[in-house]
């Protein structure tokens, strides 16, 4: 069966705000911007979740806040938790234009067992969950070049893993032309545009449709390379379930964590390290001298000149890298090591610098 994108997506909004969006999605031949990548996320599925309690069943089991939605959000990124708080699967939820349907982006190597969790709680409800791995494709537009710019660190407070609940990007833009949808990735404006289109169609038919030239990821940085490059992790590669804690994987910077909403599954313990104020360990980016010769596991450790531990691998891809390292410390160090092979680290420029709306009292004891 082929499910037809176009009726389902919210329509592009016209107003002059979002005109400067607008050229990022349509190509304008006589206005191009420079080259950008376009790539087929293949390990990327969409679950449909439709009924009119939808909303109020996604609201019980994520991290985020749905009703983001009713103030005109297209998108958002959340969370799933288990019992004990540990992330099991993280998600980008697109609003439908139909009412009472979202589709629920997430890895393809945990679709099943998510639409198994979804179908547990769903207890009487009235809910429909599709599996959509086979009908829809999840591509991604992105600048490779494309990085935040660094704020002026002078004169500022000291705020290594200070927490903060910054609530949503601007991310109520959308398209769709001929069953193509486009979306501003909620997380992060430098991750770019994330595409949701018709398993038929191809590359070629997507790249027609946007206002640049085409760079080929496989001579150039790869997706998951220009994320570990940012510091973003995604998917059980980066997340595998049941391990990560929430903010520990920079899910409160991503905008993907209320702290006002209603309960949730996994809550308390989010709950409790945010009141807190701060989070120790955090991802990194790590960046090699060159492309490792050796192969890396999951929980090796990053030692300091001194030999400490101060972070823990998580993953690589070329010579990018992430790490869940104890930030002041790693900062700190004056060289790094992984099984013997060195490396740096480095705070991502998007992490929040003063604050976003609400102030929090930094613990400054050991």
């Amino acid at each position: 069966m082929v499910v037809s994108l176009g009726r389902y997506i919210l329509p592009f909004c016209k107003l002059d705000i979002f005109g400067k969006v607008q050229k990022q999605f349509v190509r304008h031949d006589s206005l191009r911007s420079s080259p950008k990548i376009l790539e087929h996320l293949k390990h990327k599925s969409l679950l449909r979740v439709r009924g009119d309690k939808a909303s109020s069943f996604l609201q019980g089991l994520i991290t985020n806040d749905m009703k983001h939605f009713e103030e005109g959000a297209a998108n958002i990124y959340a969370l799933f938790l288990n019992i004990k708080g540990r992330v099991m699967y993280d998600v980008i939820v697109y609003r439908s234009q139909e009412n009472d349907v979202y589709y629920v982006e997430c890895d393809s190597r945990a679709v099943d067992s998510l639409q198994k969790h979804l179908k547990m709680y769903r207890v009487r409800r009235k809910i429909d969950i599709d599996n959509l791995e086979d009908t829809v494709n999840v591509w991604v537009f992105f600048d490779p070049l494309s990085v935040t710019s660094k704020h002026n660190y002078e004169n500022r407070q000291e705020l290594e893993g200070l927490i903060f609940p910054c609530g949503t990007l601007n991310n109520k833009v959308s398209r769709v032309v001929d069953d193509i949808m486009m979306y501003q990735d909620p997380r992060l404006s430098d991750l770019g545009i994330r595409i949701l289109a018709d398993s038929n169609i191809d590359k070629a038919q997507i790249t027609k449709h946007l206002n640049s030239d085409i760079l080929d990821s496989t001579n150039n940085i790869t997706h998951k390379a220009f994320r570990y490059k940012l510091g973003v992790p995604e998917g059980v590669e980066d997340l595998p379930p049941g391990k990560p804690l929430p903010l520990e994987v920079n899910s409160d910077y991503m905008h993907g964590v209320s702290f006002h909403k209603g309960c949730y599954i996994g809550q308390e313990l989010t709950a409790r390290t945010y009141h807190t104020g701060v989070v120790r360990k955090r991802l990194m980016p790590l960046l090699f001298d060159k492309v490792p010769n050796r192969s890396f596991s999951y929980d090796d450790k990053i030692l300091n000149e001194s030999g400490t531990v101060v972070g823990k691998f998580r993953g690589i891809e070329n010579e990018y890298g992430l790490g869940l390292m104890r930030i002041v410390e790693s900062l700190n160090a004056k060289s790094l090591s992984l099984l013997d092979i060195q490396l740096k680290v480095s705070k991502p420029t998007w992490w929040p610098q003063e604050s976003c709306g609400q102030s929090i009292t930094v613990n400054k004891k050991e």
